[in-house]
């Protein structure tokens, strides 16, 4: 059954924030790679190798940013909107690539730990802490917006944790003179990388497989649907996310057959979409019901749940 109301589909515009925090990681990972060889710790070499990847995801994100605008078409009905969480599965797996080979690297020099200088290190540190500050600090007001959002967040933020864990074994070195600081260090920061980019890498799976968007309960919405006056059944309810913000929903709702001829069909249609975007915590503002008279459920395919 037809329906005449309209959706905005647009994507925020979030460009600027993470143009400035790739400019500001670029910096540093310009400036830590000539630290790492500078100095030789593993620990700044580590976080050069992440400040790399996260140089690398920030601008999958900026162009996944632009992607994010482009307006729908024929072949792409959602535009490139799903573009945001493309970027935040790659930056999650390259985030784990990183998280492992910290972890194998910094087990073998605790071994054999090299002579690190440590008021180079101490030096590197500091700049990589500040720059990593003011990244996060461009993009903290936006960080909850969407998933690419999030993925580039997280990423400046274990590069600050990477940077205050360079800091700490430079300040080991300096005062206790014991090299296997650095490879703890570099422990750590690989601790910290595996943990969120798990957590990241799940939620855009999420996403991907269609998943029911966190915080909406089906059952509820189904047991809600009923109340509606003269729905007799709700049925083949799915739920998914297209893009942070922009949750999906379809049903089959079974009415009373005479409400196809006195009128009270558009009516009811209205009650249903007004229902899901406005009495859950998750609004679903772009809802499509399919609204049969009661003898058409005898017609409709056995998959249907």
């Amino acid at each position: 059954m037809g329906h005449d109301h309209g959706h905005a589909h647009a994507a925020p515009d979030h460009r600027g924030r993470l143009a400035v925090a790739f400019g500001i990681t670029a910096a540093i990972l310009v400036a830590q790679a000539v630290g790492a060889i500078v100095t030789g710790s593993l620990a700044l070499l580590v976080d050069t190798a992440h400040m790399l990847t996260d140089a690398g995801g920030l601008a999958l994100a900026l162009s996944a940013a632009h992607l994010s605008l482009r307006p729908p078409s024929p072949q792409r009905t959602w535009g490139y909107r799903r573009a945001e969480v493309l970027a935040a599965l790659a930056q999650a797996a390259v985030l784990l690539a990183v998280g492992v080979y910290v972890l194998v690297e910094a087990v073998l020099r605790l071994a054999d730990p090299p002579e690190i200088p440590a008021t180079e290190l101490v030096v590197f540190g500091v700049v990589g802490l500040v720059g990593n500050l003011v990244a996060m600090a461009v993009l903290a007001g936006r960080r909850d917006a969407n998933l690419n959002l999030r993925a580039a967040f997280l990423e400046v933020a274990n590069d600050a944790l990477g940077s205050v864990g360079v800091i700490v074994a430079a300040i080991v070195i300096a005062t206790t003179g014991w090299q296997g600081a650095d490879a703890v260090a570099a422990l750590l920061i690989g601790a910290l990388i595996l943990p969120r980019a798990l957590r990241l890498l799940r939620s855009a799976g999420s996403v991907l497989l269609e998943s029911t968007p966190p915080g909406l309960d089906l059952d509820e919405v189904r047991a809600h649907l009923l109340r509606v006056e003269h729905v007799r059944d709700v049925h083949d309810v799915h739920a998914s996310l297209i893009a942070t913000g922009l949750p999906i929903l379809s049903a089959h709702v079974v009415v009373d057959s005479g409400c196809f001829t006195d009128g009270h069909a558009g009516r009811i249609l209205d009650e249903l979409q007004e229902c899901v975007a406005t009495h859950f915590d998750v609004a679903v503002e772009h809802s499509t019901f399919q609204v049969e008279p009661d003898t058409h459920p005898a017609h409709e395919h056995p998959t249907h749940p």
